[in-house]
């Protein structure tokens, strides 16, 4: 699901910036050999490695901001030789979404709420008719000035930016978002009806994916955010 909402980042971002939309107007991709706009993606994972790889294709300037410095050349192998990396802080964040046409708030804490590190102040620093697509909100949005919205009412304006907030973006395309999770998971159904739960004992990553177990909340973030801790149990102590 992640990979479909950071591919549509890029192109609903686009929808969103033309000028009968009230966008700025900026076109993302290459015309007559020259570049325009810049998309600036907060986040490296599955969702900013798929807004990258949509955006760098159609031709943009691309910049994604992530937390190791070494992933950059990598991102660039799997990605594109034109991807600028940036480390994100603060002080980065700030001077690239000041310049952005699109912003794609693409930041992921597992099981837990995710943080905002785009500020109010920022956002007020972007240009008019700029777009932010925040795909993080489905867990609370990593931008100070994200709500939720939803498909039949999309979109929103602070500080004469538009902000998409739609939560399950994969849901505006069921067909190729229920193969994908149909793909992704079978082989996990496959072997929990096979070996029960001895398959999550032999697979450590499969076993991270356990959030409730004998009536306990087995992931701990999940526990936190509901203030259930009182029910937490780690489930190496429950099989």
């Amino acid at each position: 699901m992640s990979a479909i909402a950071g591919n549509m980042s890029i192109t609903i971002g686009s929808y969103y910036l033309a000028k009968f939309n009230d966008g700025k107007g900026m076109q993302l991709g290459k015309v007559l050999g020259h570049t325009y706009g810049k998309v600036v993606i907060i986040g490296d994972g599955i969702v900013g490695r798929h807004a990258a790889n949509i955006a760098t294709g159609m031709g943009a300037e691309v910049y994604i901001g992530g937390r190791h410095p070494e992933r950059a050349e990598i991102l660039r192998k799997e990605i594109s030789p034109n991807l600028n990396f940036f480390e994100s802080d603060n002080k980065n964040i700030a001077e690239m979404t000041e310049v952005a046409d699109l912003v794609v708030g693409a930041v992921l804490l597992p099981g837990a709420r995710t943080p905002r590190v785009m500020t109010e102040d920022m956002v007020k620093h972007m240009q008019a008719g700029s777009v932010i697509v925040d795909v993080s909100i489905d867990q609370g949005g990593c931008i100070a000035t994200s709500r939720p919205t939803s498909h039949s009412d999309p979109i929103y304006r602070k500080h004469d930016v538009i902000h998409y907030c739609v939560t399950n973006m994969p849901a505006a395309y069921p067909k190729t978002s229920t193969l994908a999770l149909t793909n992704a998971t079978l082989p996990y159904i496959k072997k929990l009806a096979d070996q029960g739960m001895e398959a999550v004992k032999s697979d450590p990553g499969f076993a991270k994916a356990v959030n409730t177990y004998q009536g306990f909340i087995t992931c701990k973030p999940v526990a936190k955010i509901l203030n259930k801790m009182e029910q937490y149990r780690e489930l190496s102590d429950l099989i």
